[in-house]
């Protein structure tokens, strides 16, 4: 019996690193974690978005702490443990380019097209994203989680100097959208249109990429004053600066990715194989105790 016991410990052990592999993944605030009511109706919005278990997912709490070490210096915000609700889902699964869902019931500021453009400066350019709250936020600070779940979903961390440009910039992107009056898609297109540009003439120099800003502000009829021109300038560049350092996690996303679409299958059926032996040992325990 000890035998069989530790050949099915053994099996599980072999089969654990194909299973996190699969690259799905959810983050919990960690106010959300900490009510059952909330993590429920936080699950339940995640469920009626993927074909997938939710309970299947690897999962990791987000605590004020780690919001605060990224978020301080560029936002100039604090949060309490109290207030830490977003939650995000990643499904690695999906290879067909990045694929944002926000629930606008309860995120009121940060668009999708604003989360694509932040994750694109950590190297991110695929897998299916869900973010939502089980209340009314800006979704900025949700950021936090939503990296967190593809670095669980590549089993890889994310360099914090992109981390922090990536929330550097999604901050930008809400601070011209409450000072302009534009719509967020149409700031997240200014965002995503200089930043193409940038790249395409490797471009680091914040004063080069001003004269970019102001290109495609006038060509998109965006009016910017000559600091938020700067403030924009300043942010893509720091995004440049750290493309250098995201060689091997974009590398590790690309294999999660591959290993993630082939076995999308295969997990059910590794689970069921695990759920029979479980089911004969069981058997073979009541037998012969």
């Amino acid at each position: 019996m000890k035998k069989l016991l530790i050949g099915l410990f053994l099996i599980i052990i072999m089969l654990s690193p194909v299973y996190s592999a699969s690259g799905f993944a959810v983050t919990y605030g960690e106010t959300t974690y900490g009510n059952a009511n909330l993590k429920d109706t936080v699950n339940t919005y995640f469920q009626s978005k993927t074909s997938k278990n939710i309970d299947d997912a690897t999962s990791k709490v987000v605590t004020a702490s780690e919001v605060n070490a990224i978020s301080t210096n560029i936002t100039g915000n604090t949060y309490p443990s109290s207030q830490i609700f977003s939650c995000a889902m990643v499904d690695l699964s999906y290879n067909h380019g990045i694929d944002v869902v926000v629930d606008t019931s309860k995120i009121t500021v940060v668009t999708p097209k604003m989360y694509a453009n932040a994750l694109e400066s950590c190297g991110i350019n695929n897998g299916y994203v869900v973010v939502t709250s089980p209340i009314s936020a800006s979704g900025e600070a949700a950021l936090a989680g939503v990296l967190d779940s593809y670095e669980i979903a590549v089993g890889t961390p994310i360099p914090e100097q992109a981390k922090k440009t990536a929330t550097e910039e999604l901050h930008t992107e809400t601070q011209i959208v409450n000072e302009t009056g534009v719509d967020p898609n149409k700031i997240a297109d200014l965002f995503s249109n200089i930043k193409n540009q940038a790249q395409n003439q490797n471009l680091q120099d914040p004063t080069k990429i001003k004269v970019i800003v102001v290109n495609v502000a006038n060509n998109m009829n965006i009016n910017l004053t000559d600091q938020q021109a700067q403030q924009i300038a300043n942010t893509i560049s720091d995004s440049q600066k750290a493309q250098s350092s995201l060689t091997n996690f974009k590398n590790q996303l690309q294999n999660a990715t591959n290993q993630a679409t082939k076995s999308g299958g295969i997990i059910d059926q590794i689970m069921n194989y695990l759920h029979s032996i479980y089911n004969y040992l069981t058997n073979l325990v009541q037998q012969y105790s």
